[in-house]
């Protein structure tokens, strides 16, 4: 790295300061969380997208493909029920939510169920999502540290404090178009990332010559997911469905973003763009990483450079040792907008949560808007450095947590999808019967995880949620509920013939079309390479 990568990356970070003092000025709790609820579709797409795709995907995925023991395109089956997902909460879920005008999309639950579930419901996702974005930062600042040089208790606070203040006082305006920006940096960055290492190869025979057939293996339909095999057809897709459709439509950090929107119409948009354009982004990634692990693993030079048991460190490696100049600080830029995008979205999101929590308690008792956004900006900063505190400790415990963090997802989204499905849908049940079957949906889970190890953590999502709407069904057949609040949301849908026919098909057909050209390219593949 010279001074053009430091001056490169210097712009890139005054300019996210911008962004946060451009949209410094809120007068309400509306503006600061939802943004005034005028945002435009696109920029919410992207968004949307760089919560999940930039937090670890640019690195992990990659590494994951083309070095990672065991690993390959199977990373691909996380995205096949993707656009099948998408149906369910833009036709379903968050136009119900959008509709009844929360900011806090658990102060829907209360509307329906009582506080007691909006709380159960609240204090995991805020337990979940603060430990899992400590990681994600950890994770992504001890590559910063190998880059830089530096300690990971500095590369940690850089970050910190750059994304704090934009988030912080831009509020969801500032976390969106930093998000659009990040968005953009990192699709370039892998563009380049991959033409680089494609001319590194020479030829496209060395590249055949050196690569596992294994790691084609995208579309595994041999596997079930019930007797310690992982990946098949069927769980990804059942099981995805339910984490997607969860993740999208029940988790605050995603949903905020579509109540942002500034109508029904454009959630519908902004879903289906996200099912559409997730795919050919992590085929990119996925890509690359088949390219570059053949690059590094022929390399003794390169294979020195990467850690034992620490594949992620392989797409840093090799910018730095083949990227020019100029390059170098944009592909870098990439990588910090990974862990900034993760930690502000997290921190916009907590606080919205906990703050509507705290009034709802009667903790924070004003009705003064411009001291809300007072409130939700110190909130904000609380959780920002709660996170990076967890992420400072992590080192120990790293390597594990990051697969527990995805089984806790697992373990907790399904009965969460099924919750928030009764809200939308049934009358008839009851808080009480909701909250045995969320406990019960959960509990089964975590057996299943201590216990019953065979079975595949991606079936967690469907049988949980199957769980959860059994048994809060079995206890309105034996108490019906006859008290229905006067605030309870409306379950009137209201889906089009359009909706269903166009939008609708062409999210099966592009679901069919995913599967098909894995299914192609490991088939290709394997036969390129005997």
């Amino acid at each position: 790295m010279n001074f053009i990568d430091y001056l490169i990356i210097g712009g890139y970070l005054v300019g996210l300061l911008a962004i946060g003092f451009l949209w410094r000025t809120q007068a309400t709790e509306q503006d600061y969380f939802l943004g005034g609820k005028n945002m435009g579709w696109f920029p919410l797409t992207l968004s949307t997208m760089a919560t999940q795709l930039s937090a670890i995907s640019f690195i992990s995925a990659p590494a994951f493909v083309g070095m990672r023991e065991g690993g390959g395109l199977q990373w691909l089956a996380y995205e096949f029920a993707v656009p099948l997902a998408m149906i369910l909460v833009a036709f379903v879920i968050l136009p119900a939510l959008y509709r009844s005008g929360v900011v806090s999309i658990y102060d829907f639950l209360e509307r329906r169920f009582g506080p007691s579930t909006r709380y159960m419901v609240s204090f995991v996702f805020q337990l979940v999502r603060s430990f899992g974005t400590g990681i994600a930062v950890y994770a992504i600042c001890i590559i910063l540290q190998a880059m830089f040089d530096m300690s990971l208790l500095t590369s940690i606070v850089t970050v910190g404090i750059i994304t704090l203040v934009y988030s912080t006082s831009g509020g969801m305006k500032a976390v969106v178009y930093g998000d659009v920006v990040q968005m953009v940096l990192i699709f370039i960055g892998a563009l380049f990332v991959a033409g680089f290492a494609i001319a590194q190869l020479g030829s496209a025979d060395f590249f055949w010559q050196n690569v596992e057939a294994d790691r084609f293996n995208a579309v595994v339909t041999d596997a079930f997911g019930f007797s310690g095999d992982e990946f098949g057809l069927l769980p990804m897709i059942f099981g995805g469905f339910v984490l997607y459709a969860s993740y999208y439509g029940c988790d605050q950090t995603q949903a905020q973003r579509a109540m942002s929107a500034k109508n029904d119409t454009d959630i519908k948009k902004l879903l289906f763009a996200n099912g559409i354009l997730r795919f050919p982004l992590v085929l990119l990634y996925c890509i690359t990483g088949l390219i570059v692990g053949v690059v590094v693993k022929t390399s003794p030079e390169l294979m020195a450079q990467v850690p034992a048991g620490k594949p992620d460190y392989m797409m840093p490696v090799f910018i730095l040792e083949y990227m020019p100049n100029g390059v170098i600080g944009l592909l870098v830029i990439a990588i910090l907008s990974a862990a900034m995008s993760s930690l502000s979205s997290t921190v916009n999101s907590l606080a919205a949560v906990t703050l509507e929590d705290l009034s709802a308690m009667g903790v924070l008792k004003t009705a003064d808007e411009s001291r809300k956004v007072v409130h939700a900006r110190w909130i904000s900063l609380f959780w920002g450095t709660l996170i990076l505190t967890l992420s400072l400790y992590a080192g120990s415990i790293a390597p594990t947590v990051i697969e527990a963090i995805n089984k806790v997802g697992s373990a907790l989204y399904g009965p969460i999808l099924g919750v928030f499905l009764l809200a939308i849908f049934k009358n008839r049940t009851s808080a009480l019967g909701v909250n045995i079957g969320l406990l019960t949906g959960m509990l089964l889970n975590l057996y299943f995880w201590l216990y019953e190890p065979q079975i595949f953590w991606m079936w967690w999502n469907f049988i949980g949620l199957l769980v959860t709407v059994v048994i809060a069904y079995a206890v309105a057949l034996l108490k019906p509920n006859t008290k229905v609040t006067a605030q309870a949301p409306s379950s009137k849908l209201h889906i089009s013939k359009q909706d269903i026919l166009i939008t609708g098909g062409i999210l099966v057909g592009f679901f069919v079309l995913v599967v098909a050209l894995s299914y192609s390219i490991s088939v290709i593949g394997q036969s390129m390479i005997q």
